[in-house]
């Protein structure tokens, strides 16, 4: 079984914004197929790549496909282990964020973390920036 894994860093996904860069993912793992399926599944609602490139493609979207599809399902689970492990480094870059406890995900710990030391390089500001501005009730 063939997979790719693609990834945008977070000054892109800031200036071209998350669902661009998601759709820009996408079509990085499509062309960086060896074995072209004969169908996409895509998880959610939505699929538009730049210059129309998916009418040359034959997909079908799916709302909630990692929990139906098994497909989509480990495609999910492989993004989440690599991504924890992406994680698990940046803790050793910026370990005052503790990305090795949290991963990178939204909890009160990370939140507390923002709100004390400001954003790291690797996080969104136009996710995480509201954190570094606003009272939290932690």
């Amino acid at each position: 079984m063939e997979f790719i894994i693609s990834e945008v860093d977070s000054k892109e996904i800031d200036e071209i914004n998350i669902l661009r860069a998601t759709m820009k993912a996408m079509k990085n793992c499509i062309l960086g197929l060896k074995i072209k399926p004969d169908l996409y599944l895509i998880d959610g609602n939505y699929f538009k790549l730049e210059n129309d490139f998916q009418n040359e493609l034959n997909f079908k979207t799916i709302i909630d496909g990692d929990a139906t599809e098994f497909c989509i399902s480990a495609a999910s689970i492989l993004a989440k282990v690599d991504r924890d492990a992406k994680m698990i480094k940046y803790d050793e870059i910026y370990p005052e964020y503790l990305f090795k406890t949290h991963k990178g995900y939204g909890t009160r710990e990370h939140i507390k973390r923002i709100m004390e030391y400001g954003l790291s390089p690797i996080h969104r500001e136009t996710f995480c920036g509201r954190y570094a501005t606003k009272k939290m009730h932690l």
